[in-house]
């Protein structure tokens, strides 16, 4: 038991892919005309969206791209080249549709969703929620400020951890009722590639220096403070590999807790979802950690240039899609990837068969 009753129940409802469906979708590919496995994992991917989601016509659209953003305790011992306030005006910058992840949801036709999962100063003294342009929709904890400093003592109590994982599931679940396709995930938070480092090194039982790279461009001096302030993280608070929900607590993010909650509910409700870079990843290690067979139910978009995001991906058993050296964030891996998707999808429903081209089949005499 996870202490709430809503995210015990969603795991609950977490399955194995579907054997039948993946199946069905392998037969149908090669009866299109090309050779078998051809199309290498293009057809691997209309496999697994087949079992992902229970249909071997399943779809790409309508998708949808989920922002989640916190700020960190942690940014107060330059870990980053950036100073906290870039969180605040960065959120405003994707409601504004001025990011880079709002132009690539526009280019391939994706609602984004931000979710303010606890950035200070987002508000106006009024105390009114921003507005949104008309393509953007925006969530709230209604939190005022982020995490603790993780190198001192727990980033947030456990019951601040689940109160986030809870809205990621909420947010999933109002996804799939609204027939969203496909879900692609991002995330913004200074300070939050060294709470992914610290996730990852418990995780997946790797050493920080392995996992810590340089975030938004530390030098090689910045990345070696950020090391030792993981390992102060780790030797501070001793977070349990067994109990996920507490390493969350322990050194997370509450942006990685709305993630970890999105990819949960997305898994109960049978839609893919996209992962973006590193923070991703680390949400996606503790989900797999809550739901083993979630794992499976995640896309790998591209790998990170962060050296953790590879430990991350290979612990979840996911090949990721693309290699384009990125390390923004923000889901704009996971929306490049979304064309591969769309590649595979039109692929399986365009190209004729065998029997209908009148061709020959490899078995043909």
């Amino acid at each position: 038991m996870t202490g709430s009753p809503r995210l015990d129940e969603v795991i609950g409802r977490i399955e194995p892919l579907d054997g039948a469906a993946a199946v069905s979708a392998a037969a149908g590919l090669d009866r299109l005309t090309k050779p078998p496995g051809s199309l290498g994992r293009l057809e691997a991917i209309a496999v697994q969206l087949a079992g992902i989601t229970g249909r071997a016509d399943a779809t790409t659209r309508p998708r949808t791209i989920v922002v989640a953003a916190a700020d960190h305790g942690v940014a107060a011992r330059n870990v980053s080249a950036y100073p906290s306030e870039v969180t605040r005006q960065m959120v405003a910058n994707f409601l504004a549709g001025g990011a880079a992840i709002s132009v690539l949801a526009r280019l391939i036709g994706a609602s984004l969703v931000v979710v303010d999962a606890g950035v200070a100063g987002l508000r106006p003294s009024g105390g009114r929620e921003p507005r949104p342009a008309p393509d953007v929709r925006f969530r709230s904890l209604g939190r005022e400020r982020g995490t603790a400093d993780l190198s001192v003592g727990p980033a947030m109590s456990r019951a601040e951890a689940l109160d986030a994982v809870d809205t990621g599931l909420a947010l999933a679940a109002d996804l799939a009722e609204r027939r969203t396709a496909l879900i692609a995930v991002g995330e913004m938070g200074i300070g939050n590639t060294t709470a992914a480092a610290a996730l990852t090194a418990v995780l997946c039982g790797a050493r920080p220096e392995v996992v810590t790279g340089t975030g938004t461009g530390l030098d090689e001096a910045g990345r070696r403070h950020k090391v030792a302030i993981v390992e102060r993280a780790l030797a501070v608070n001793r977070p349990d590999p067994a109990d996920p929900l507490g390493v969350l607590a322990a050194v997370g993010g509450l942006e990685i807790a709305v993630l970890v909650g999105v990819l949960l509910g997305a898994a109960a409700a049978r839609v893919p979802v996209v992962l973006d870079g590193f923070i991703t990843g680390a949400a996606a290690l503790v989900a797999a950690g809550l739901a083993p067979d979630v794992a499976g139910r995640l896309i790998a978009g591209h790998r990170s240039a962060e050296p953790g995001h590879a430990v991350a991906l290979e612990r979840l058993g996911r090949r990721p899609l693309l290699d384009l050296e990125l390390r923004l964030g923000e889901g704009t891996g996971a929306a490049l990837a979304l064309g591969l998707l769309d590649a595979a999808v039109a692929l399986r429903d365009g190209m004729a068969t065998f029997e209908t081209a009148g061709v020959a089949g490899p078995d043909a005499s």
